[in-house]
């Protein structure tokens, strides 16, 4: 349990405690200034009365003489004071003027007990025990003195009233800025308490919430601009973390999935190997050539994964000066190898509607790694190739543009990429692979810069892993370039390669 004696923890409670003992020390202090104040003025109207009075002469000679009768009380002076007389030898009179009641101030019986000298003043206790008495002595003749007093019971009660009245007034004010002080405390920490409901609510999951109270002059409101700020960037790695679980999990169940057929297959058929050693020679050498593909096509799928892994977490890809129109050739030669019967052109990049047939080809240099380069270009040769009836033609173009909607670069209804769009008006150098063949439909066109997505191929041949364009556009973002296609539904494709020119 916790102590009673253990500060609250509420910071209303707190401010509220603080509030009510800061006021009630602020009025206890006015007020004990002003008892101060009253009690030492009118302490000194006192002894104004005190000095402006002394005995006459002739009064001490009376006293001296025995001549001054005791008045009886009736004939008493109407007033407060009291005067004592000491005598020559220093001995305190039983002669004395006023009322001759048992009040008055407690006197030694010896002037020198006095302890007073000139004009000095005290305060001395009263016979009864009951107030105090202030006094003043005055010098006679022939040695003698005399003692004026008068009470200080005015003085006195008046404090006194003052001082209760100062803790009446020290409570009621305690009590006021007790029950004020909350509700004031309560209204002024409102933006907070709703600030701290939503925290709560968004801890409880309810992520899209946001602070209401974002005021920038105000404490609060600046505390939810941060949080605000704070939670947005949350909410944006929570779903960029989410997007990438999502990803992984898409990208591990396609590569499971391809590594099972070839694996699959070379398993199936060593089986058959192994379960049949008398297999006739033909069919021996089939089943050994389907494990030879197999492989082969498992060995091609874990490089292209190990290539996206590498483009993903490189530092980037080496720097040189690289002749694209030389790579572009080298490609199309490379390409003419696997596709003999296919017919693909080089030529000058369209910047318009004017014929480019005739024109000679400029050289055109981007800084980059040439061999990730002539990669993209042969993957993209071949998915033409692979992707097109034996009758589409293949045009491979190479040039200089600036990027505009028209030209590429630029996002525009119809065209896709992996990549965001460059700046427009941005020099860029571009490979353009275009063909005349049945083209893709807007859903294809979507995913097809994603990985182990295939589009159904035009011919019968073998079916690609479905990686070669996420590789090609994956390499062109290593190269501060974008990877777009241009397409619709018997149109053709025309997949661009932007670089930025050398």
């Amino acid at each position: 349990m916790r102590s009673l004696a253990s500060p609250p923890r509420s910071l209303r409670t707190r401010l509220v405690l603080i509030a009510t003992v800061l006021a009630t020390c602020a009025v206890l202090l006015c007020q004990t200034a002003g008892l101060t104040v009253l009690r030492s003025w009118l302490t000194d109207q006192v002894d104004d009365r005190l000095t402006g009075f002394r005995p006459p002469t002739r009064l001490y000679e009376d006293i001296a003489d025995g001549r001054l009768p005791t008045p009886k009380d009736d004939d008493a002076l109407p007033s407060d004071y009291r005067v004592y007389f000491y005598d020559s030898d220093g001995h305190l009179m039983e002669e004395s003027l006023g009322l001759t009641d048992d009040r008055g101030p407690r006197l030694p019986t010896r002037a020198a007990g006095l302890g007073l000298r000139g004009d000095e003043l005290a305060t001395v206790e009263a016979r009864d025990g009951g107030g105090s008495w202030r006094v003043v002595t005055d010098s006679g003749p022939d040695g003698m003195r005399a003692v004026v007093s008068l009470p200080l019971d005015t003085v006195d009660g008046a404090t006194t009233k003052l001082l209760w009245f100062s803790a009446f007034l020290g409570v009621v004010v305690a009590a006021g800025v007790a029950v004020l002080g909350n509700a004031a405390v309560r209204l002024g920490l409102r933006p907070l308490s709703r600030v701290e409901g939503t925290a709560q609510q968004i801890t409880d999951g309810a992520l899209d919430l946001r602070v209401p109270d974002t005021d920038p002059d105000t404490e609060v409101g600046r505390l939810g601009q941060a949080l605000n700020t704070m939670l947005d960037r949350l909410r944006t790695a929570l779903h960029r973390t989410a997007a990438s679980e999502r990803q992984m999990r898409r990208f591990m169940a396609d590569a499971g999935h391809e590594l099972r057929t070839p694996l699959t297959a070379i398993q199936g058929f060593a089986e058959l190997l192994h379960d049949d050693p008398r297999m006739p020679a033909e069919r021996r050498t089939e089943a050994h050539a389907l494990i030879a593909t197999n492989a082969n096509r498992m060995s091609r799928l874990v490089d292209d994964l190990f290539l996206l892994a590498k483009l993903g977490y490189a530092p980037g890809p080496h720097h040189e000066p690289v002749d694209l129109l030389s790579l572009a050739a080298d490609s199309i030669t490379s390409t003419a190898v696997h596709h003999p019967t296919r017919t693909i052109t080089l030529e000058p990049l369209r910047t318009g509607s004017a014929d480019t047939s005739g024109q000679e080809l400029d050289v055109v240099e981007a800084v980059g790694d040439g061999h990730q380069l002539a990669q993209v270009v042969t993957n993209l040769l071949d998915n033409a190739c692979a992707h097109t009836p034996a009758s589409a033609r293949i045009h491979l173009r190479v040039g200089t543009i600036r990027t505009s909607p028209a030209a590429g670069g630029v996002d525009r209804p119809g065209r896709t990429s992996a990549a965001p769009a460059l700046s427009p008006g941005t020099v860029a150098a571009v490979i353009e692979v275009a063909d005349t063949g049945p083209g893709l439909t807007p859903d294809d066109a979507q995913h097809v810069f994603d990985r182990f997505y295939r589009a159904a191929p035009a011919d019968a041949g073998e079916p690609g892993s479905g990686l070669g364009l996420a590789i090609a556009a994956a390499i062109a973002a290593a190269h501060q370039g974008r990877m777009e296609l241009d397409t619709r539904p018997e149109a053709g494709c025309t997949f661009r390669l932007l670089l930025p020119a050398h």
